[in-house]
């Protein structure tokens, strides 16, 4: 099991919160598309995710969005059928759009990407430039693939990573925590909970508003 968080998220610099492949449209979850696996509990954090959203915007803190997206044909899916996901993220397929209970807004920016880390071949690098971030707050999906790369990428340019153990889902339980583990062996201030979150960002939000 993962030690237990620590109550602050401990943050430097700017902070930019990244939604990783919360997707599936107005319905079925895209990870329930090619036999992909899940582990329980996507109901409950659903408010976590949404409420961190909320009070990111409130504190002025960007939110960046990620999204998994495919050719229909595969041209573009490499090697990701070698393993145990089917087809999935096919572009125009309703399962492959963000989920409708978030809600984008046009000045934020939405990542397509083609493989699993958001960093890989996207221009996720230069929004965070102008973002000028150094903490990256993670949610999203799943823990051990997407999540995981992501954090790594993100870890080796040299951002501090705040992933928020209780709004992220792995393909099990035991993935779950084997990538929270591996997360916070690259940094030890890596793993964070959403109230822990939460409170860091209602008290900035308390400074933009007086």
């Amino acid at each position: 099991m993962t030690e237990p968080a620590p109550a602050d998220p401990r943050v430097v610099g700017n902070a930019v919160l990244l939604v990783v492949d919360i997707q599936g449209g107005s319905g079925a979850a895209p990870d329930e598309e090619g036999g992909i696996p899940t582990m329980g509990g996507r109901e409950a954090r659903r408010p976590r995710v949404r409420r961190t959203v909320d009070l990111a915007r409130e504190a002025g803190i960007p939110v960046v969005w990620v999204q998994e997206v495919h050719k229909a044909s595969l041209v573009d899916i490499g090697r990701e059928l070698d393993g145990a996901e089917g087809p999935h993220c096919i572009e125009g397929d309703d399962g492959t759009e963000i989920a409708a209970w978030l809600d984008p807004r046009p000045e934020e920016f939405v990542v397509r990407k083609r493989r699993y880390s958001a960093f890989f071949g996207t221009e996720l690098e230069i929004v965070l430039k102008a973002y000028k971030a150094e903490t990256l707050f993670m949610v999203g999906g799943l823990t051990d693939v997407c999540i995981h790369y992501t954090a790594v990428d993100a870890h080796q340019h040299d951002y501090r990573v705040r992933v928020l153990t209780d709004c992220v889902g792995g393909s099990s339980e035991r993935a779950h925590e084997y990538a929270l583990e591996a997360v916070g062996y690259l940094q030890r201030d890596a793993l964070v909970t959403s109230d822990a979150v939460g409170a860091w960002l209602a008290a900035k939000a308390a400074e933009v508003a007086s």
